[in-house]
């Protein structure tokens, strides 16, 4: 059995002396892992780096045997990211969630085209951080964990939406969430439908931590403990990260 498409690298761990078991979100296959053979010669030195695209050639005897994996370089991500501390965070950080959420070998298109966006922003754009955030959502979404963030749950309002009930996973209006305020989670601006009308205010640091612990609640209780999981160490040095850099820079511009 052979497929050859193009993926993500989550992982790579050593196996034996010279070859390493790398796992990958691919396009239209999944999460697949793959024995590579000879993974620290000069060919493939630096190849097999959580984040980077390439397109993979799986081949196994049988499906249902671990197979082997070939890659080709499409984008160096990780090399790319690798002098910024924030973004390397963030990159092994949406590479390990994958990793242990998603079940293997059950195709994800819409996840991968997720992560895609993801990695291009944070390669290119200023908005990486709202993305991550997005990537996140995306994978509750394809687990079956959405969230409804269109209306207000609690009198189908669909303007001024200003929280998230942690029970529901849906939108609350300021005025209906007034009273459970201290109950319930901040919504982002950036996360409200992109027809609604912005919320304003709001420092970009704070909404982009605020849609990290929306974020990070629904994947702690609804996705993680249920299985038995915890969320990976990468995701906590991620947010670490974020807070250090920020206040790094807010010294600096008091300065």
């Amino acid at each position: 059995m052979q497929w050859t498409d193009e993926a993500t690298v989550l992982s790579a761990r050593k196996h034996g002396e010279n070859s390493v078991v790398v796992r990958v979100l691919s396009h239209h296959h999944g999460v697949y892992a793959g024995v590579v053979k000879g993974a620290h010669s000069k060919t493939n030195r630096g190849l097999y780096q959580s984040g980077n695209i390439l397109t993979i050639t799986w081949n196994a005897r049988l499906a249902e045997h671990i197979g082997t994996l070939k890659g080709e370089m499409v984008e160096p991500t990780a090399a790319l990211v690798m002098q910024d501390a924030v973004k390397l965070a963030a990159l092994t950080s949406a590479c390990a969630l994958i990793e242990i959420s998603m079940p293997e070998r059950h195709p994800y298109p819409a996840l991968y085209k997720h992560l895609r966006i993801f990695l291009h922003h944070l390669l290119h754009a200023e908005d990486w951080q709202e993305n991550y955030v997005k990537l996140e959502l995306a994978l509750l979404a394809e687990s079956g964990f959405g969230l409804d963030l269109s209306e207000c749950a609690a009198n189908g309002q669909k303007d001024d939406l200003f929280y998230v009930s942690p029970k529901s996973g849906r939108a609350v209006s300021r005025e209906a969430g007034e009273p459970y305020k201290d109950k319930l989670l901040p919504l982002p601006e950036f996360l409200l439908p992109k027809a609604l009308p912005p919320k304003g205010g709001g420092n970009t640091m704070e909404e982009t931590l605020a849609g990290l612990r929306l974020s990070g609640y629904f994947l702690e209780h609804w996705l993680a403990e249920p299985h038995g999981k915890k969320l990976p160490a990468a995701r906590g040095r991620l947010i670490q990260t974020l807070k250090a850099s920020h206040d790094k820079r807010l010294e600096y511009q008091d300065q």
